[in-house]
């Protein structure tokens, strides 16, 4: 079985490839995430997951065959991408305009061999209650928000915001499971290899 990277800091993503039996090492892989004018969220989040995977694959010293896989997450409200807060202030401003309102969660997927590289994009939809100030301000005190998309997670303590998901709970997370098993399966990589091991 050649060996799988994931080219990710995100203990959640790592969580995730566990869950559905896939092993790997985690490598980091920097790059500069400034969107380019006029890009779209989605081409956004899909050149993020492919320039990790091709980031990441240039960190691997070997002379096998193996894959990489990248991913990014971005939360889009009316068009506009909310990134990770800077601090208090931004985290509750970006709770405020979630607040009520129903956004976009965008997460792509890159899985990159060689020269060969296949991604997808992921389009969930989550809609928020109302959040009142002092709730958004005692969330940030929490210290959940300060490194998560659109200042929230919602698998953990930012889930008591969330009224309604429409789309893939896992990509919201930070990797759609069902999307990154199909596309490891086009590369030779099976899920579950956990079970077949026993």
């Amino acid at each position: 079985m050649k060996p799988l990277y994931l080219a990710s800091g995100s203990p959640r993503r790592r969580e995730l490839l566990t869950q559905i039996g896939v092993p790997f090492s985690a490598i980091s892989a920097d790059i500069d995430e400034t969107p380019l004018p006029e890009e779209s969220p989605s081409a956004y989040v899909e050149r993020l997951a492919r320039g990790k995977a091709e980031a990441g694959q240039c960190t691997v010293v070997s002379d096998a065959a193996f894959c990489v896989l990248g991913a990014d997450t971005a939360v889009v409200l009316d068009g506009k991408i909310l990134g990770k807060p800077v601090d208090e202030a931004d985290a509750c401003a970006m709770l405020m305009m979630l607040s009520g309102k129903e956004h976009e969660v965008l997460t792509a997927i890159a899985v990159r061999e060689g020269e060969r590289c296949e991604s997808r994009v992921v389009r969930s939809l989550v809609r928020f209650r109302p959040i009142g100030r002092d709730e958004a301000a005692a969330y940030w005190a929490s210290g959940e928000p300060r490194d998560k998309a659109g200042g929230y997670g919602i698998q953990g303590l930012g889930a008591v915001f969330v009224a309604g998901l429409n789309g893939s709970y896992s990509a919201v997370v930070g990797l759609p499971v069902c999307e990154t098993a199909e596309l490891l399966d086009h590369f030779g990589i099976p899920c579950w290899q956990n079970l077949n091991a026993q």
